[in-house]
């Protein structure tokens, strides 16, 4: 047994715990002091395989002790849990590498079958807008076709690959991507992928009576499809609300105070998880709680000393309110 004193601060009062690790099975043990029974124990089992030496105990302990102290300092009083998508649930490159690619070889053919159609109607206009504004920029965009048909789909689907080209989170453009994901979705083609313990978080989430949305650039519409067809099934059951860029851009303090008014919750009591630095400034400005989330393939962001971070939901134990 190796045994190890600490102490930190997760609010007001200074909690003590003495945490022995046990490298024959890997268990951790935390001893709170207690008034009326001087201690009491819980036992934390953690995967992995360690040399039986103070390194394990160092290891162990310095990651379950991240976990105590991010419920004590993040999620003390949560009655909400607002997601991120790309790089938070969801692997960037799922994103950029599936999702982006399927919505680029297929514009043409889905402008193709509905152009005139109602629900393409508003999309399009949304793009010439967009268009006009990249022309006045001087961004160079490719020139949008007049006349014919075929002129304008062919136009229009390379102006679209351009946008894809430069993630632009565009409503019109999100919107137009969730409509052709749809048809992938439904036909098989697409499967969602998610982080591994995503879905079971989702669950003990739910069951402890916790609101869950996400906020994601991607369409409400396209969010819906991406968690309805995931590897670990539909899971649209555990999640209350969608949110995209029609509250707002995801760096704008006004969408997260948008948001906690939808969900009728105080922003204090409202965690939002993201792998953005923007955007957690922007919840936190707003009053909502953060939470850094820190993933195989996500980008570096600057500043991110400043956040608490996770590297999986694993690590957000949200005490019983």
């Amino acid at each position: 047994m190796i045994t190890t004193d600490h102490t930190f601060q997760p609010s007001a009062s200074r909690t003590s715990f003495r945490v022995v690790a046990n490298p024959s099975d890997e268990s951790l043990s935390y001893f709170q002091p207690s008034a009326k029974r001087g201690l009491t124990s819980s036992v934390v089992l953690l995967a992995g395989r360690c040399a039986p030496s103070s390194d394990f105990a160092r290891a162990k302990f310095e990651s379950s002790s991240r976990q105590i102290m991010i419920s004590s300092l993040a999620t003390e009083g949560i009655r909400g849990v607002l997601l991120d998508i790309e790089g938070t649930t969801t692997p960037i490159a799922f994103v950029h590498e599936v999702l982006f690619s399927y919505a680029r070889s297929q514009v043409r053919s889905f402008l193709t079958e509905h152009f005139g159609s109602a629900e393409l109607h508003a999309d399009l206009q949304q793009l010439r807008e967009e268009h006009a504004i990249d022309v006045k920029q001087g961004l160079q965009p490719p020139a949008l076709g007049e006349g014919s048909r075929d002129a304008e789909i062919d136009s229009v689907s390379e102006y679209v690959s351009w946008l894809i080209d430069r993630d632009r989170k565009s409503t019109g453009l999100k919107s137009l991507q969730g409509k052709i994901w749809k048809q992938g979705y439904r036909d098989g083609t697409l499967k969602a992928e998610l982080f591994a313990e995503v879905a079971p978080a989702l669950e003990r989430w739910r069951q402890a009576g916790l609101k869950i949305s996400i906020f994601s650039s991607g369409s409400s519409l396209a969010q819906k499809l991406l968690f309805a067809h995931t590897e670990a099934g539909d899971l649209t059951g555990f999640i209350d609300n969608y949110f995209d860029t029609t509250v707002g851009s995801k760096t704008d303090v006004a969408s997260y105070r948008r948001i906690a008014s939808a969900l009728r919750l105080p922003a204090k009591n409202v965690l939002f998880i993201s792998d953005v630095v923007l955007e957690l400034d922007a919840a936190g400005a707003a009053g909502m709680r953060t939470l850094l989330c820190v993933r195989p393939g996500n980008h570096p962001q600057p500043a991110a000393e400043r956040y608490q971070k996770i590297r999986d939901f694993d690590e957000v134990q949200i005490p019983e309110s």
